[in-house]
Parts: structure tokens; C-alpha cells; sequence
């Protein structure tokens, strides 16, 4: 039996092959090429897809399985730590945006209701593609990555108000009143159900699910979650992509939501695919080829347009400067929510078919550059911010009061913390624990705020400026520790520290081994990939287990970091060990006899007496490259023989210190 649809699947997946694999190759983004597969094979390039009601059928379940991960990857908490930027930011933005973009439709000729609705359009950016190219550059957590999911949040919740209020201003609805009041009601109540379920309901369900150890049904649990809070969200007239980040935040709760996430994955991979697909299918080729000169100038009046208005939003909320330009370059586009928006304007004839055009033309021109654009935003953001300090602009958005609050206070011989994440927080906590003066510089307004109050030394601001650096008092400063997840900014502040001083002594975290050549350079004394001591905790935990000598181990790792991580690049050789088949592996582990004491050397096992005194039981002596392993009890211990102990573990690192 032929079925249309799996041909129609079987040429988009084809085609996608085909085009990543090349813009692979060029190191293009993936999105890039399911938009121009979508161009080719869609009713206005090769018309190869016959049924493109069934592919969005498909990409609505990305988008869907899109945002339940993003939910998944957050929690309640955190959510509730960028809820002013939600509801100001993303008020200001979606505001002013429709403000501004509406009034230029209305002077240009059209009618206000029009002009009103054309502004909703341009006010929503793209969900699906923001959080998928700051999702594969790591950089969702950073301040302008929650900046964005904040906003792009608020948008998806405010495009149901959106579709409610367009019949209203098309003048074929008078009972807009009550059904705001009944989205409001309903909107309660999902909020409610979410946090019962995340709190009491989810986690004793996973829980349950888990003891099963069935993969199965722990997957089939997972997607019914997901598409049921969808579902139901929908159904109170809520957006299905809301419902998905809702029942995500509700797995989020759970231990299980790794897990969960793991299995979603690869269908979130696919569905999404989809979705990119059918949007470029819109595109058509006939009008953008006719009309390139008008559509591109258009384009890029949305670029500057809604990129000053996002950065606006944010730099409202006093965020540095760095931030505020990344969020708005982040925020330019317009998205995949004003699509199924446009559908309802068409239906109230507030967009006319030429209008319709020209939107979805703008619309995925800037869907394609989003990508490019948040690749080379640092870039942007740093150029622009040199070139306002050269023509005398204060770009830094910092507030005086705050600088000052920490300037009063005398700080000397203390330690400078850059980022308050998991490193960061980890390290406060040991430095109170210590004793130690520190101060903190963090980027999150509401993490400041909560510390602030309880009369810890924090400070918002960006480290790579002047001021805040003075404001922590760098110059008396021992020791700085850059914390942060952003490897370009991390670079801007270690020039900045440096330039005001030489001799502090600067540790710096990073992801990965080869980015510490070049941090070093810039003048970082300790660079800490996580990378690698991650590899380091494995390798550890692997060589003692096969019973190589401690002290071996410990030399190995500090030859490694004393290389700057370089060791593995070329072979490694360690000593060898024997191990024997027959010994159990409880409590058994391998010392080098490193002490020249003569509590323990020249004598006779019998005579020293290491069971009682000592808590542990001789199981092999290797000398040189002789094994020993029927040991007398006439046998000595010599310096430099590497001895098979067991027994209790205190006893055994007890014996090791008396040893070394």
C-alpha cells in the first residue's frame, strides 16, 4: 500500500541529509540547512512535498518536544529567579516593539487596527531557534541566554491574549472582557496544578516508574507527561509549546529529569527538524526574488529596530552592557508564533496577501541570519562597546549606589570572586569557612539582590569594566578567581585585570583543555578545565582500582597539570603493577614505601607487628621488578618497595601518612 506521507518524509529527510552534511563541512549550522531544504522542496521551489499540512502536523511536535526539554533543563526555582525578567523585560520589549513597529505600518498608509496587528507580528521572536543555537553554543545559562528565555517566555504567553484581542480590533468581536477574564482564571489554575504536580505529584509517579528498571515505560510515562500538560494547557487556550515547557518544569523536579531528558533527545532532534523544514516551505521564491531590495532593506530595519528595543528591555533591568547588547542581538528575529498569529490576521483580513508575503520573506531571511548573528554577537558586542569608550559614551549601566556600598567598605589581602554559579558559590562558601575576605562580582540582579541582603559583599556588574574592578578594590586584592561559563568574556576580564594588575594571582575556570594555552597567555597563573578534571576524578578512581601506588597516582596527576593538561597529548607510560587474580577487592590498596624511618625499615615483618599496631595485613611485596607474594615473616620492608595492604580504610591512609 503506497502512503503518501512516508514519501513525503523519505524526500525531507533525504534532502536534509544531503544539505547539513555540506554546511557541516563549512561549520553552518544545522538550522541553516533545514530552512533551505525546506526552500527547495517546498511548493515554491521543486513542489516535491504534496501533503505540508501533515509536515506541520510534525513540526508542531518538535516545537512541542523542543520545549519540554528546555523545561526539563530549568526548574521552579530558577524560573523564579528571572521572573522580573519575564514580566518587566518582556513587557517593555513586546510594548515597545508593537509601539514602535505599528506606528511606522500607520504612517505608512495602512489603517490603525492593521497597523495594530502588524505591530503584535513583529513583537514576537523565534523560541524554537534562539534557545536551539544557544542550547548547542552552552550558553542558555549564561545572563544573556536567561535574558532571552525570559522574554521569549512572556512572548509565548502573551500571543494568546494576542489572538483574543484580534477579532476585538477587526470589530467582529464585543466579548473580548470576558474571555480575558476566563484565560486569566484558567491561567491560575494551570499555574496551581503545576506546582502541586512538580512538588507531591511528578516525582512520587517517576519514582514509582523507576522501580520498575523497565526503559519502556519510564519513556511512555515521559511523553504522556509531556503531551498531556500540552494537551490540557491547549485546551484552556493556552499555547501547546507553553503546555510543553510546563510539563517539563514539572519533570524538572524530579531526580529522574536527567534521564528523562536523555530519552527525549534524539526525538526532539527529529521532530525539530521538521519544524525548520515546513518554515522554510513558506518561503516563496517568486516574490522574495522579485522584491530581494525591499525585503532586505526590511530586514534589516528589524535588525536595528528590535535589537535597540530587546536591549533596551533588558539594560532597563540594570544589566551590564555586554548583556544587554547579546539579549538584543539574540532577540531580532521574528518567529515561528507569528506565523500561526499571521493565520488568524488573514483570516479578520487585517493582512492583505501582498503584506502576508512580505512578512513570512522578512520573517525567514531573519530566521536564516539568527544563527550567524548569535555566533558573531560577542564580536558585535565587544566592537561596539570599544568604539563607546573611544568617543566618550558610558556604556557600563552600573549603578552608583551599588559601587559605592562596596567601596566603603576597606578590603585588602582579599579574594575576588567573578560569577556566582556552582564554582563560584562553592567557593564563597569555603572562603567564610576560612575565614577569608572576599567580595563577589555577579551579573544576575536577583542573585545580588538576595545576597545583598543578607550583608554579604556583592556587587552587580561586569568584571571586564573599570569601575567595577575599582569598586572591589583589585589593586589590594590577593587572589581573583574567574568563575563564569562564557569563554569570551572570561577573555575580556583577565585583559582588564591585568592591565590595573600584574602580580595578582589569577585562577580562571574553563570547559575544555584547549582554551587554556590561550588564557594563559592573556595572563591567567592557573587555568582549571572541566574537561579535564573531570578525566582526572575518572582516572583516578580507575588506577586505584587496578592497585596502582598512590603515590604514583598523585605524582601523575600533578606531572599533568604542571603541563598545562598536555601529558595525554603524547604516549603515556606508567609504572606496572601486579595484581593478583585471586585477591578480592575489599579494602586492598597499593603503597610505595617512601620513608627512610627505622620504625619500619631493616626490620622483620613478625617484629613490627602491623595487624595490631597498625590495622593492616601485607598481601604483596614488588621490589623492583620482582613480585613478592609469599611473604614470610622473616621478610623486611625496604625503602622504595611498593606493598599490597588491607584492611580498614582509616587504618590504611593512617599507615600511608606514617610511610610516606
Amino acid at each position: 500500500m503506497h502512503l503518501p506521507l512516508i514519501q513525503d518524509i523519505l524526500i525531507l529527510l533525504g534532502f536534509s541529509v544531503v544539505i547539513v552534511f555540506v554546511l557541516q563541512k563549512l561549520k553552518l549550522p544545522s538550522i541553516i540547512g533545514f530552512l533551505l531544504t525546506g526552500i527547495i522542496i517546498g511548493p515554491y521551489g521543486l513542489s516535491l512535498i504534496n501533503d505540508l499540512e501533515q509536515v506541520e502536523v510534525l513540526s508542531e511536535i518538535g516545537v512541542i518536544l523542543l520545549l519540554f526539554v528546555i523545561g526539563m533543563e530549568l526548574s521552579l526555582k530558577q524560573l523564579a529567579s528571572i521572573k522580573k525578567t519575564v514580566f518587566i523585560g518582556g513587557l517593555l520589549q513586546v510594548g515597545i516593539t508593537a509601539i514602535v513597529t505599528g506606528l511606522i505600518y500607520y504612517f505608512l498608509g495602512y489603517r490603525w487596527n492593521e497597523s495594530v496587528f502588524v505591530g503584535f507580528l513583529f513583537s514576537l521572536s523565534s523560541t524554537a531557534i534562539v534557545l536551539k543555537t544557544l542550547q548547542d553554543r552552552k550558553e542558555i545559562s549564561a545572563p544573556h541566554g536567561r535574558n532571552a528565555l525570559a522574554i521569549l517566555i512572556f512572548q509565548d504567553i502573551i500571543v494568546v491574549p494576542m489572538m483574543l484581542v484580534t477579532p476585538l480590533i477587526a470589530g467582529e468581536s464585543t466579548n473580548i472582557g470576558m474571555s480575558i477574564l476566563s484565560l486569566v482564571l484558567k491561567s491560575a489554575v494551570v499555574i496551581v496544578v503545576t506546582i502541586i504536580s512538580a512538588r507531591y505529584i511528578v516525582p512520587k509517579l517517576m519514582h514509582a516508574v523507576a522501580k520498575t528498571n523497565s526503559k519502556e515505560l519510564f519513556l511512555l510515562v515521559t511523553f504522556t507527561l509531556c503531551f498531556a500538560v500540552a494537551f490540557l494547557t491547549s485546551e484552556v487556550g493556552l499555547s501547546l509549546a507553553l503546555g510543553a515547557f510546563i510539563a517539563g518544569l514539572i519533570i524538572s523536579e524530579s531526580e529522574y529529569s536527567y534521564q528523562a531528558t536523555s530519552i527525549i533527545l534524539p526525538f526532539r532532534e527529529l521532530f525539530t527538524s521538521f519544524f525548520f523544514v515546513s518554515v522554510g516551505m513558506l518561503l516563496d521564491l517568486s516574490f522574495f526574488i522579485c522584491n530581494i531590495p525591499t525585503i532586505m532593506f526590511l530586514v534589516l530595519l528589524v535588525f536595528i529596530i528590535k535589537s535597540i528595543i530587546a536591549g533596551l528591555a533588558v539594560a532597563a533591568l540594570k544589566y551590564p552592557p555586554r548583556t544587554v547588547l547579546l539579549t538584543g542581538l539574540s532577540l531580532f528575529q521574528v518567529g515561528e508564533f507569528a506565523f500561526i498569529l499571521s493565520k488568524v490576521g488573514i483570516e479578520y483580513n487585517l493582512l492583505t496577501a501582498q503584506t502576508n508575503q512580505y512578512f513570512l520573506s522578512v520573517s525567514i531571511v531573519s530566521m536564516i541570519l539568527t544563527p550567524f548573528i548569535i555566533i558573531f554577537s560577542e564580536r558585535i558586542a565587544n566592537r561596539f562597546i570599544g568604539i563607546s569608550k573611544k568617543i566618550g559614551l558610558d556604556p557600563t549601566f552600573i549603578s552608583n549606589k551599588n559601587m559605592s556600598e562596596i567601596s566603603d567598605e576597606k578590603f585588602e589581602n582579599h579574594l575576588i570572586i567573578v560569577g556566582y554559579g556552582v564554582n563560584g558559590s562553592n567557593l564563597a562558601k569555603a572562603a567564610s569557612a576560612s575565614n577569608i575576605p572576599y567580595v563577589v562580582i555577579e551579573m544576575n540582579a536577583e542573585i545580588v539582590r538576595q545576597h545583598k541582603a543578607k550583608g554579604l559583599p556583592f556587587i552587580f556588574g561586569d568584571a571586564s569594566q573599570d569601575p567595577i574592578l575599582e569598586a572591589v578594590q583589585l589593586p589590594n586584592a590577593r587572589a581573583a578567581v574567574i568563575a563564569i561559563s562564557d569563554n569570551q568574556a572570561t577573555k575580556t576580564i583577565i585583559k582588564n585585570i591585568r592591565s590595573h594588575s600584574e602580580s595578582l594571582y589569577l585562577v580562571v575556570r574553563t570547559r575544555y583543555v584547549k582554551e587554556i594555552s590561550e588564557l594563559i597567555a592573556l595572563g591567567a597563573d592557573e587555568v582549571i578545565p572541566e574537561e579535564f578534571e573531570t578525566s582526572v576524578q575518572i582516572f583516578t578512581h580507575v588506577l586505584q582500582n587496578f592497585l596502582v601506588p598512590e603515590d604514583d597516582i598523585d605524582q601523575f596527576i600533578e606531572k599533568v597539570r604542571a603541563d598545562n593538561y598536555e601529558l595525554f597529548k603524547g604516549e603515556l607510560k606508567l609504572p606496572k603493577t601486579y595484581r593478583p587474580k585471586n585477591i578480592a577487592d575489599f579494602n586492598i590498596t597499593c603503597l610505595r614505601i617512601n620513608s627512610d624511618s627505622k620504625e619500619f625499615l631493616g626490620k622483620p615483618l613478625k617484629d613490627l607487628n602491623l595487624r595490631a599496631e597498625h590495622g593492616i595485613n601485607i598481601l604483596g611485596i614488588k621490589r623492583k621488578e620482582e613480585m613478592l607474594d609469599s611473604i614470610q615473616p622473616t621478610e623486611v620492608l625496604k625503602q622504595g618497595d611498593i606493598i599490597y595492604v588491607q584492611g580498614n580504610q582509616n587504618m590504611i591512609e593512617k599507615f600511608h601518612k606514617a610511610i610516606k
